[in-house]
C-alpha cells in the first residue's frame, strides 16, 4: 500500500488507514475481543500501519485492544498509533490544562502499552481552544518531556482546521471529509499543504450511506448513534451521517452508486469509490475509515489500490453534492 507522510510527524503513514471508534462497542452490537483483534490483523496485513482510537471510545477500550496487538503482533512498532485526548472532562476551555493533559496522556499509555504516545489529537474541543497559547504550550512541554512525539488536531469546523493549522508544532489536523462533505477538501488540503501539516480524512463513508447499503427502511439499535445522534443531543450532528438528512443521503447514495458503476473499474464497490476519490487527493496524508468486520477491513484496504478515477468522476461527484448538500452543510462545518 501506498505510504504518505504525515505531515509534520515525518512519520510514514498507509493512504488507508483504520478507525477504530467501533472497537469501543460505541456503535451498537458488541465487538467481541477476538473479533477486534482479528480487523486489527487484517488490516495490517493488508498494508494498513496508522490506527486511529481516543481514550473516550469505550472508556479506553479501543486503546486496550490496539496495545494488546502491538504487544503481540507489532514488537517491532510498524504501526503508527494515533490516539486523542479532551472529552473525559466538561467541555469548556477551562479544562484544557498541563495538568489535565498529562493525566490523560498518561492513561492512554497505560492504555497502549507505550512510553511515549505517537500522536495525540485534542478531540474536537470548544472552538476557542484553538486560539489559547497557554494549551498548546503544555502540549509543547509533553513533546518536550517525551510523554508524546508528536500532536495534533481533531477538528468540526474548517475555520478551527485553519486555525490550529496556523501553529508551528501542530503536526496533523483530522476532519471529516467525503462526496457529501467537500468543504474541507476545497479550503483545508491546500492550506494544510501549505504548512506542511499532515491531513487525516475520517467517515469517509458518511457513516455509511456511501457504501450504498441504506435504504430508506434501514434502522439501527438504539444505542447507535446513528440512531440516538441524528439530532446532535450526544455530540456534533455533523458526525453522523456527515450532519445529511438520511432521506437524503440514501437518495444521493443511489445516485453515487451508478456513477461508481459507470466510471470505476469493474469490482469497485461504492465503499472502494468513496475512499479511492479521497484518498486520490494528493495532500491527503490518510483515510480512516472504521470496519467491524475482517472482510471490511480487508474491502477498505483495497480502497488503496483502485486506479485514478479521473476528472469526470469528481465533475459528477460536486453535481451530487451541489444539487443535495451545499445548501444545507456548506456553511455549517
Amino acid at each position: 500500500m501506498e505510504q504518505r507522510v504525515l505531515g509534520r510527524t515525518g512519520r510514514h503513514v498507509s493512504v488507508v488507514g483504520l478507525g477504530t471508534w467501533q472497537l469501543g462497542g460505541d456503535w451498537g452490537d458488541d465487538v467481541g475481543d477476538g473479533q477486534a483483534l482479528g480487523i486489527l490483523e487484517a488490516a495490517a496485513a493488508e498494508g494498513v500501519t496508522f490506527f486511529d482510537t481516543a481514550d473516550v471510545y469505550g472508556d479506553g477500550r479501543s486503546e486496550q485492544l490496539i496495545g494488546r496487538f502491538l504487544r503481540e503482533s507489532d514488537p517491532d512498532r510498524t504501526i503508527t498509533v494515533a490516539t486523542k485526548m479532551g472529552r473525559r472532562a466538561e467541555q469548556v476551555p477551562a479544562n484544557y490544562t498541563l495538568k489535565n493533559f498529562r493525566l490523560w496522556a498518561d492513561r492512554s499509555r497505560r492504555n497502549l502499552g507505550v512510553d511515549q504516545l505517537d500522536l495525540v489529537q485534542l478531540h474536537c474541543p470548544p472552538s476557542d481552544v484553538y486560539s489559547q497559547d497557554a494549551v498548546f504550550d503544555a502540549l509543547d512541554t509533553l513533546v518536550d518531556d517525551g510523554v508524546l512525539a508528536h500532536y495534533g488536531v481533531s477538528v468540526e469546523r474548517v475555520d478551527e482546521a485553519l486555525t490550529a493549522i496556523s501553529r508551528p508544532r501542530v503536526a496533523t489536523v483530522q476532519i471529516i471529509a467525503n462526496a457529501f462533505r467537500v468543504k474541507p477538501i476545497e479550503q483545508v488540503l491546500p492550506a494544510a499543504a501549505r504548512a506542511g501539516v499532515g491531513v487525516i480524512l475520517r467517515v469517509p463513508l458518511a457513516s455509511g450511506l456511501l457504501s450504498g447499503k441504506y435504504d430508506e427502511q434501514t434502522t439501527f439499535a438504539a444505542d447507535d448513534h446513528r440512531t440516538y445522534n441524528r439530532d446532535g443531543s450526544a455530540f456534533d450532528v455533523g458526525e453522523t451521517f456527515s450532519g445529511v438528512d438520511f432521506t437524503t443521503g440514501v437518495e444521493a447514495s443511489r445516485t453515487f452508486a451508478e456513477l461508481v458503476r459507470q466510471e470505476a473499474p469493474a469490482g469497485t464497490t461504492s465503499a472502494q469509490a468513496a475512499i479511492a476519490w479521497l484518498c486520490q487527493q494528493p495532500e491527503v496524508s490518510t483515510v480512516i475509515p472504521g470496519a467491524r468486520t475482517v472482510q471490511q477491513a480487508r474491502a477498505n484496504a483495497a480502497a488503496a489500490s483502485v486506479p485514478a478515477l479521473g476528472p469526470s468522476f469528481t465533475k459528477e461527484v460536486m453535481a451530487i453534492y451541489d444539487s443535495r448538500f451545499r445548501e444545507a452543510v456548506h456553511s455549517r462545518w
